[in-house]
Order: structure tokens, then C-alpha cells, then sequence
């Protein structure tokens, strides 16, 4: 999500389904410092994990997390 500051108070500028009274933790956005090639090879990387989405190469981020702490 993106916000915009105006008169102090940080304004949404996208709707979003989270439910009311949600608390989020926002970090101000300041650009990046990706040089030409990490900012190419970034999205390489995005264009494959959307391939891997469209051909059904996925499985739940809860899946995933669970083995992650199993291991520990």
C-alpha cells in the first residue's frame, strides 16, 4: 500500500480489505539503491516467479513457514 503525507496525517492512496481497527507498521519509502544490474537481474527474478504462478509452480507461504520452523 501506498500512502501520501497531507497536513501531518498519512492518507491511503489505494483501497484495501483489511479489517477495521487493523494496526499496520509503515517504513517511508525513499527510493532504492539497486545499480543497473541488480535493478535487471530483480526482475529477471520477478518474470520467473510469475511463470512458476501462471504454470502452478506454488504452494502456500503457510506451507512454507512451517517447514522453515520445523527446521529450527
Amino acid at each position: 500500500m501506498k500512502a501520501t503525507v497531507r497536513d501531518g496525517r498519512l492518507i491511503l492512496n489505494e483501497p484495501t480489505d483489511l479489517p477495521e481497527g487493523s494496526e499496520l507498521e509503515l517504513i517511508p519509502l525513499d527510493g532504492d539503491d539497486l545499480d543497473d544490474d541488480e535493478l535487471r537481474r530483480l526482475h529477471a527474478a520477478l518474470a520467473e516467479s510469475e511463470d512458476d504462478v501462471i504454470a502452478g509452480r506454488v504452494r502456500p507461504a503457510s506451507d512454507f513457514l512451517g517447514e522453515l520452523r520445523r527446521e529450527k
